[in-house]
Order: structure tokens, then C-alpha cells, then sequence
């Protein structure tokens, strides 16, 4: 018996932006797309500008949309940071009024491959982790004042100097509760005091061109927590088993999950059918290289792989020609995005910004 998901594809706009998130913008009790230079008001879907965005080649410098009340006004903003500008950036969200939203500069960090948001340090908030692939691994904690309230600052953590590498995870890799970094050449352990000390670092594998993120998490049960690792610039999504060789060395080996698709660039590990259990959702980001490298086709793709017991099994989202359908863009959003107790899918990217609605699952395969 099989759980197949019923999806409604809505294309918002044809738009080449590769980031979009989802929050309310304006207070009014609905969730907004963000993308680009514009915001898209729910449920209607209207679009207003935000912004402008620099623009380079076939890309726009806006590499991530994480949302964020960073001056405690009530109103979300939000964190990107681009290739092209080489800096990470907070968009002001003016209060939900009609205006262009005002842009910050967080730190001048290097080229940003994109950016994600974990709790580094255990404190139930989230911190800004950027991947750049040429610098050190850094994050940002938010400064607050005396009272908890959100400074619009940033204060820079540096967890090492070591060049970053294209590809950045962070999960309970040890399974003792404690977050770990992960690059594409190895993980680094948290010290005890992990906005003041350098992280300890792990050389164990060699992820190549790494999505981001790197998942971790325990596939199979076997309390020994799994990496789901895209290739972002080539072929193949693939998850690692962790054990010990007789020395008690960590050895990690290395498990097929679709070796013939492209550009598994952003991923997400949740639970998109309902059933209490978390599968992996990906897809490609279209000409992620425009059109320089193997696999960047006209072809957009965007999939949910469930664990079997033994291995993924791959279902489709959606996959066909662009502009009619579309894959991950480098940062999409899962959200229940009209509050129906089912996650929905927010999807940018070359070919468009596209609305995946999820209606449910159809149980197929019963006798009856």
C-alpha cells in the first residue's frame, strides 16, 4: 500500500529569482511569498516591490531569504547574501507599509554560496551560518539589549579558518545532543564554549561539490545518525552510514539514492506525507551554472524520496520542461502555507517561481 501525495501546481510569477521564503509580511494573519525584489501577498497572491537586486549574468545576488524579527518591531525581516556582492545583508521590513524595504550590511564575508540558519550554541535561537567556500566557517549570533530585544547588529563568531569548501551541514552527528558543523572534507566538533573557541575538526570523508545543507540525520533507525549529501554541481544524492573499524575509528560508507540527476543543490528533511515520518525533499537548481556543466538541461525536477527499510524510494513532484515545471532554485521553503495541517512548497529558481499545495495523500494499491 502506497501513500501518493495529491499536489496543486500554481506558477506565482515568471520571475528568475532562486531564493523564496514564506512569513507574514504585513501582520494581516496570512502567509506571503518573498522572492527577489518582490513580495506576493496571501492568499491572492499580489505582488508589491521590495527591492532592487543586483544583477549578474543569468543571476541576481540573492541567495537566501531567512526570516527574522531582527529589530524586535514586531514585523519579520529577513537574512540573504549573494556570490556577486560578496556580503550578508538584512532587508527591514517597513512595518507591512508600501514602501522598498531598506538593506543592512551584516559583515563583508566572501563570496556566499547561501545561508542557513541553526542554534549553534544551544540557546533555542537561531544563528546565521553562511556558506562561503573560499573563506573560514563563520556564523552570526544577533546582538540583544538588556531587556531581549533584537539590536539590528550582529555579533561575528568565527568556529575556524580553514577555506570552507562548497557544501555546509549541522546536526548531532555524535548523537549526545550536541550540533556539529559539517563541510565537504569533514566535521567539527563543538568545544565547550562554542561562540569563544575554535570547533574541533574531524577529516573522515569527502563529499565533493556539497548541497547545502547537509543533512544529518538517523535514516534507518539504528540510532547512528546518517549525512544525505547532493552533489550541487554534478551527479548523484547519495547518504553515508557512520560505524567503527577495530581501532574504534569512525569509517563512513557511502549509499546511492539517485545517481541520475543533477544539481541536488537544497534539501529538506521533513515530513511531507503526513505520516509521523520525515522524508527527504530536493530537486535541482536549474542551470545552476547556466548551462555549464553536465546534467543542465531543460529539464526541471522536484522530488520526495521516502525510506523503505532498505533504501529510497523516489516519487515525483513535479518534472518537465522549463518554464512548466520546476525544481529547488539554491533556497526553497516547505511551510504550510495555508494552514490545512499539510506542508506546502515554495519552489524559485530560473525557471520561475512556482506554488506546489499540498492536498493530501491518496492510498493506492488497497483491495477493496
Amino acid at each position: 500500500m502506497t501513500r501518493r501525495i495529491e499536489w496543486e501546481k500554481i506558477k506565482i510569477d515568471d520571475i528568475p529569482y532562486e531564493s523564496a521564503g514564506a512569513f507574514d509580511v504585513n501582520n494581516d494573519g496570512f502567509l506571503d511569498i518573498v522572492c527577489g525584489e518582490f513580495w506576493y501577498q496571501g492568499p491572492g497572491w499580489a505582488k508589491h516591490k521590495l527591492c532592487n537586486v543586483m544583477k549578474e549574468g543569468e543571476y541576481y545576488d540573492d541567495f537566501s531569504t531567512i526570516p527574522m524579527d531582527i529589530n524586535s518591531d514586531g514585523f519579520l525581516d529577513f537574512v540573504t547574501g549573494g556570490w556577486f556582492g560578496q556580503t550578508l545583508y538584512w532587508r527591514e521590513n517597513p512595518q507591512g507599509k508600501p514602501v522598498e524595504w531598506i538593506t543592512h550590511v551584516i559583515d563583508k564575508c566572501g563570496s556566499i554560496e547561501t545561508t542557513r540558519a541553526w542554534d549553534v550554541d544551544g540557546d533555542g535561537e537561531l544563528e546565521i551560518v553562511p556558506n562561503t567556500p573560499g573563506n573560514p566557517l563563520v556564523f552570526y549570533k544577533l546582538v540583544k539589549d538588556k531587556y531581549g530585544n533584537g539590536t539590528g547588529q550582529f555579533k561575528k563568531h568565527i568556529a575556524s579558518n580553514r577555506p570552507s569548501g562548497h557544501g555546509l551541514g549541522f546536526g548531532d552527528i555524535l548523537g549526545n545532543g550536541k550540533g556539529a558543523f559539517i563541510l565537504p572534507d569533514g566535521w567539527f566538533e563543538a568545544p565547550k564554549d562554542p561562540l569563544n573557541q575554535e570547533w574541533i575538526f574531524h577529516e573522515e570523508f569527502k563529499l565533493g561539490n556539497s548541497s547545502v545543507p547537509i543533512i544529518v540525520a538517523d535514516v534507518n533507525g539504528d540510532k547512528a545518525p546518517e549525512l544525505i549529501v547532493g552533489q550541487a554541481h554534478g551527479y548523484g544524492l547519495d547518504y553515508y552510514t557512520q560505524n567503527a573499524d577495530a581501532s574504534g575509528k569512525k569509517v563512513w560508507t557511502k549509499h546511492p539514492i539517485d545517481p541520475f540527476f543533477s544539481q541536488y543543490h537544497d534539501m529538506q528533511w521533513v515530513d511531507i506525507d503526513g505520516d509521523g515520518i520525515c522524508e527527504l525533499v530536493t530537486g535541482n537548481r536549474y542551470r545552476a551554472h547556466c548551462g555549464t556543466e553536465p546534467g543542465e538541461t531543460d529539464i526541471a525536477g522536484l522530488f520526495y524520496f521516502k525510506w523503505n527499510g532498505e533504501s529510497f524510494t523516489k516519487n515525483i513532484i513535479d518534472f518537465g520542461n522549463v518554464p512548466h515545471h520546476s525544481g529547488t532554485g539554491i533556497f526553497f521553503t516547505v511551510i504550510d502555507i495555508n494552514g490545512d495541517g499539510l506542508l506546502d512548497i515554495v519552489a524559485p529558481g530560473k525557471e520561475g517561481l512556482f506554488l506546489f499545495i499540498n492536498r493530501g495523500p491518496e492510498t493506492v494499491g488497497a483491495k477493496g
